[in-house]
């Protein structure tokens, strides 16, 4: 039997387990240095026991910067089929973590499909699913069943929950005086606060905590503590009530250190680019180093369909100052549920960010892709740049479909024999460089 039920509990006791080399692999880093991160929480390893196919990676800020992809089905586009065959693209395409979004029909199966399939991390919103699961409306619900429903998503082998814990009835107030133009934005917040405001009680996920505690520490599922009051514009951006939440999550972050259990902060939503890089320092001084996990962030309200862009433009500036997980955001926000079109321009954008915040926040190995496009690039050696792409399939679609109108197999359409490289690659060589 296992001296340990987390990796935290392992960490601790100085236990390095086959999660922590397989992610400690990944990073090229030791398994001693992880395991450390571990013990003090800048780090996780989502990884559920019953998790049998996953493929263990670490998050946190000093480590390379994970993507998550949201998915799932709603009332209006409810195929199963398709949303299965959207999640092995994703993974196709790159995405370390896939949340199960569901809001309609039989989550449960769909579920457990992708906890024994699928090899990236799975995430869920159990209070989505509550509503769902018992086929009862919101104010029928008693604190009982929100808990269950964690229980169940813990025992379906999903890896980390995200549980709105720090909206509270003072939200409520806060909310009603009315300071904020969007209020709130969050669907699992919105969920609670109408919960709250229906029947008068305490947020669940925030007066049963403990118990929430127990169930993750027997499964090792991670917390993923949920931003409920994140800005949802640019002028809701870190004012009092983004952060109030921000301090009861740091609060529960302690708790959750000490009793074992994972976790990790979910951040803002709508950010002006000036703000981004103090609020990833307000998070970490708040919520102790915790590894903080941001949905955008977003940094304009005016671009719905190229949403993908202003989130990939916000998170590349937060995971350089510290983020170390970034939601996906596809060109259907705010507007539709994604195709699978919109989830690989979603992805492709967040992994953009991703790298190029590694690149500048020094984390080992992450330009040598780079470099060897530049070689590749250097040799106008075509096929080997389509390898190296984030998207070696619409690289190389783009430039086979405008090809140049004569076989000049070392340029492209763009400049022909104008090619500045072409050019100086024979200058170079001491061969004549014919233009006309």
């Amino acid at each position: 039997m296992n001296e340990y039920k987390t990796q935290t509990e392992a960490a601790k006791k100085g236990i390095i387990t086959p999660e922590m080399k397989a992610a400690a692999e990944h990073e090229g880093m030791s398994a001693d240095l992880l395991s450390r991160m571990l013990a003090d929480g800048s780090a996780v390893i989502p990884a559920n026991h019953d998790h049998k196919c996953i493929k263990p990676l670490a998050v946190g800020s000093k480590l390379s910067t994970k993507i998550n992809v949201n998915l799932g089905v709603s009332r209006d586009v409810n195929n199963y089929d398709e949303e299965l065959a959207k999640v092995m693209e994703a993974v196709k395409l790159g995405a370390d973590a896939i949340m199960d979004l569901s809001s309609h029909g039989d989550t449960e199966p769909f579920r457990k499909k992708l906890t024994s399939e699928c090899p990236a991390m799975i995430g869920t919103v159990p209070v989505y699913d509550a509503v769902i699961h018992y086929k009862r409306d919101l104010d029928t619900l008693n604190e009982k069943d929100f808990i269950d429903v964690v229980r169940l998503h813990a025992e379906n082998g999903v890896d980390f929950v995200t549980l709105h814990c720090g909206i509270t009835k003072k939200t409520i107030e806060e909310v009603k005086a009315g300071k904020r133009k969007m209020n709130l934005v969050s669907r699992g917040g919105s969920l609670i606060f109408a919960w709250m405001s229906m029947t008068g009680l305490e947020n669940p996920f925030y007066t049963h905590f403990d118990e929430i505690l127990d169930i993750c520490y027997e499964h090792d599922v991670t917390i993923s503590l949920g931003d409920a009051c994140r800005p949802g514009c640019l002028a809701d951006a870190t004012d009092s009530v983004q952060i109030g939440e921000l301090i009861r999550l740091g609060e529960l972050v302690e708790r959750c250190h000490e009793r074992n259990v994972q976790v990790m902060v979910e951040g803002p939503g709508h950010v002006p680019m000036n703000q981004i890089a103090a609020n990833m320092e307000i998070e970490k001084t708040i919520c102790h180093n915790a590894p903080f996990y941001v949905l955008g962030p977003l940094v304009t309200d005016i671009a719905p369909g190229y949403d993908h862009i202003t989130s990939a433009i916000g998170g590349a500036i937060a995971a350089a100052s510290g983020a170390s997980f970034l939601c996906y955001v596809t060109p259907a926000e705010h507007l539709a549920l994604p195709n699978i079109d919109d989830v690989r321009e979603g992805i492709i954008a967040s992994k953009i960010a991703a790298h190029a915040a590694d690149i500048a926040k020094g984390i080992p190995h992450a330009m040598e892709r780079d470099n060897a496009m530049a070689d590749a690039r250097r040799a106008l050696d075509w096929d080997k740049q389509y390898e190296l792409s984030l998207d070696p399939e619409k690289a190389r679609e783009i430039r086979e479909s405008r090809a140049p109108e004569d076989d000049h197999s070392d340029t492209c359409s763009m400049c022909g024999k104008f090619c500045a490289v072409r050019s100086i690659n024979k200058a170079l060589a001491g061969e004549h460089i014919d233009i006309l």
